[in-house]
C-alpha cells in the first residue's frame, strides 16, 4: 500500500516513531486523508463551488465504505482497508470533512462557542482516531483528548492569525474582538498596539486552560500513547509559554517550536510519567 509521505506541520507526530510499527502506515493515511482535503479547502484558485464539489466528491468514497462498496481512489482504498482493520469510527472522517467544507464556506466566528463548534470536527476526530487504533474507546478518555484537541487547534488559530487573515478567515471569536475593541484593519495592519495584548494574553490563557483540563490523559495512558501524549501537551504548553512571554505579537515574533526546544518537551513528558 503505497502512502505519500505529509508535509506540513502539525502539532500532532505524524506516524510517530514511537508508535508501535503496525499502527504508523494507518497513521498516515488518517493524515494523508485530513491534509488533501484540507488542501482541497485552502490551496490552489479553485472557486468555492469547484472547492466544495471536490469535497463532495470525498464524502461520496466515504459512502462507498460505508455501503461495503469498493472505494474508486487509492486514497479511500487505504482509508476502507484501516476502517476495517482497526474498527475506526467512519463518522470521525465524516467530521473532518465537515470541518473542512466549513473552511470553505465560513469566515467568521460569533463567539467562542462557534470555535468550539468547529474544533469538535476539525481536531476532536483526529485524537479519537488515533485512540481507536490504540482500541481505547473509554470515553473518559475521549473527553480528556477532546480538550488536548481542541487546545491544539485554538494554539495553531493563534499561531496563524495572519496566515488566516491572509485567506480572508478570522477564526477569533468577534464577541471578544469587540470586547477588546480590536477592528479587522488592524489585523490587517499587524498592529499590536492598544489591548492587542490583553486580547491575546486572554485568548492563551483560555487555551492554557483547556489543555490542562485534558492533560490527565497524558498520565492515564501507559507505553508509547502515554508518552507520545505527554510530549503533545509538553510541546503545546512550551509553544504557549512562547506566546505569553512575547505578549501575542505573533505578527513580529512568530512562535513556533525549535531543535532547542524539544530537550525540554522531552523532559517534561518523561518527568511526569
Amino acid at each position: 500500500m503505497h502512502v505519500p509521505a505529509v508535509q506540513h506541520y502539525e502539532n500532532f507526530p505524524v506516524a510517530s516513531l514511537l508508535m508501535p510499527r503496525r499502527l504508523r502506515t494507518a497513521t498516515r493515511i488518517i493524515y494523508w486523508f485530513a491534509r488533501s482535503a484540507d488542501d482541497i479547502a485552502d490551496e490552489g484558485h479553485a472557486t468555492a463551488e469547484e472547492r466544495l464539489s471536490a469535497l463532495q466528491a470525498y464524502r461520496e468514497e466515504l459512502h462507498r465504505i460505508e455501503r461495503g462498496e469498493l472505494a474508486q481512489t487509492e486514497l479511500f482504498l487505504s482509508v476502507g482497508a484501516i476502517i476495517a482493520q482497526h474498527h475506526l469510527p467512519i463518522s470521525a472522517f465524516h467530521d473532518l470533512l465537515d470541518a473542512f467544507m466549513q473552511d470553505v464556506s465560513k469566515t467568521r466566528y460569533a463567539d467562542f462557542s462557534e470555535v468550539m463548534s468547529y474544533c469538535k470536527k476539525s481536531a476532536n476526530p483526529v485524537g479519537r482516531l488515533m485512540l481507536a487504533l490504540y482500541d481505547d474507546h473509554d470515553a473518559r478518555h475521549q473527553a480528556y483528548s477532546d480538550a488536548i484537541c481542541s487546545a491544539l487547534q485554538l494554539l495553531n488559530f493563534l499561531q496563524d492569525i495572519a496566515v488566516d487573515y491572509d485567506k480572508q478567515r478570522i477564526y477569533l471569536p468577534q464577541t471578544d474582538l469587540a470586547r477588546y475593541h480590536i477592528s479587522e484593519a488592524q489585523i490587517a495592519r499587524h498592529d499590536t498596539s492598544g489591548t492587542w495584548s490583553p486580547f491575546m494574553l486572554a485568548q492563551i490563557e483560555r487555551v492554557r486552560k483547556l489543555l490542562q483540563a485534558g492533560a490527565p490523559l497524558g498520565i492515564l495512558l501507559k507505553g508509547r500513547i502515554g508518552l507520545e501524549m505527554r510530549l503533545i501537551i509538553s510541546g503545546a504548553a512550551i509553544a504557549l509559554e512562547k506566546l505569553h512571554r512575547v505578549r501575542g505579537d505573533i505578527f513580529n515574533q512568530p512562535v513556533r517550536l525549535t531543535v532547542r526546544d524539544w530537550p525540554i518537551v522531552l523532559y517534561r513528558a518523561v518527568r511526569k510519567k
